[in-house]
């Protein structure tokens, strides 16, 4: 026998009923007609094949079974009652979990240190911060936000610009010292080249641009990694010119640990960052706080 699958709302307005003493009152109350509510009434009792209120045209009288369902409808009254004030509290306070996704250079080098500010400003969020450089599905994995380095396809995410990122070429005072300075994209045949990698890829043709023009170097080196931050240390030690994203090198560049190569070219540009999250019709109020703080802060100069 298929199982009765019971209309909550149903258990509801009969829990109205009876605490209005009337169909009319209820009614009155629920701001509906009093033969909408007396249907309702009805189809719950043929729902469980019994009857509830023994109608007069004086008053009301709950059966033995309308008793006990009564009961339990109170019971659900005090449960959406409560769900409704967590909701509220959702959503007028920044508080509960926060799981946030991020590619690992840039998680490393800029997101986490404003997760600890964040945290400290808001005590009641904890954080769960993924830093992986796959593209993660945030709505099958349960994630509220994300930082996306892309050119980002029409989705049914929310997407907001934080920055662009540039390329830069630099290389360490060491390796210049040792093997000079070039003065132009040619003289990158003669050097050693750090190159990125990802998956089968090698990105290994390296665009500059003057007075409009483009030159495309195919560079060679010793070295490939798939790994921005490992990539940047690779400079660091010496080991050659690198194509960074300035985002990543930044600090280096700013320590002098880093030198900036070729000013008087423009790089093809890097690909823009976003925060993304899921298009929902109710944002949590912690989400949107987020949000707004790594607008703020994210990437601030």
């Amino acid at each position: 026998m298929a199982k009765t699958v019971m209309n909550p709302q149903r258990l509801a307005n009969f829990s109205a009923i009876v605490q209005a003493g009337s169909i009319s009152k209820a009614a009155l109350g629920l701001g509906c007609g009093k033969s909408v509510l007396s249907r309702q009434l009805a189809k719950l009792e043929a729902e469980l094949g019994a009857r509830l209120i023994q109608r007069s045209t004086r008053r009301l009288t709950l059966t033995e079974i309308g008793e006990q369902v009564y009961a339990q409808a109170q019971q659900i009254d005090r449960a959406l009652s409560n769900i409704e004030q967590l909701t509220g509290q959702y959503q007028s306070e920044v508080k509960g979990r926060l799981r946030v996704s991020c590619p690992m250079p840039l998680g490393q080098r800029h997101l986490v240190p404003l997760l600890v500010e964040f945290t400290q400003r808001y005590p009641q969020v904890d954080i769960v911060l993924s830093v992986e450089d796959r593209m993660v599905d945030l709505i099958a994995e349960h994630i509220d936000v994300a930082i996306r380095v892309a050119h980002l396809e029409d989705s049914t995410l929310v997407a907001r610009k934080l920055t662009d990122s540039s390329r830069v070429l630099v290389a360490a005072p060491s390796y210049l010292q040792r093997r000079g300075t070039p003065t132009t994209p040619a003289d990158l045949a003669q050097h050693d080249c750090l190159v990125y990698t990802s998956g089968a890829r090698t990105y290994d043709e390296w665009g500059f641009i003057q007075d409009g023009q483009t030159t495309v170097v195919k560079v060679q080196g010793k070295i490939q990694i798939n790994d921005g931050m490992s990539l940047a240390a690779a400079a660091c030690a010496g080991g050659g010119l690198s194509l960074m994203d300035r985002l990543i090198v930044a600090p280096e560049l700013a320590r002098g640990e880093l030198v900036e190569l070729l000013t008087d070219y423009s790089l093809r540009p890097g690909l823009p960052v976003y925060v993304v999250y899921p298009a929902r019709p109710w944002l949590a109020l912690k989400t949107a706080t987020f949000v707004a703080f790594l607008q703020e802060r994210l990437f601030a100069q």
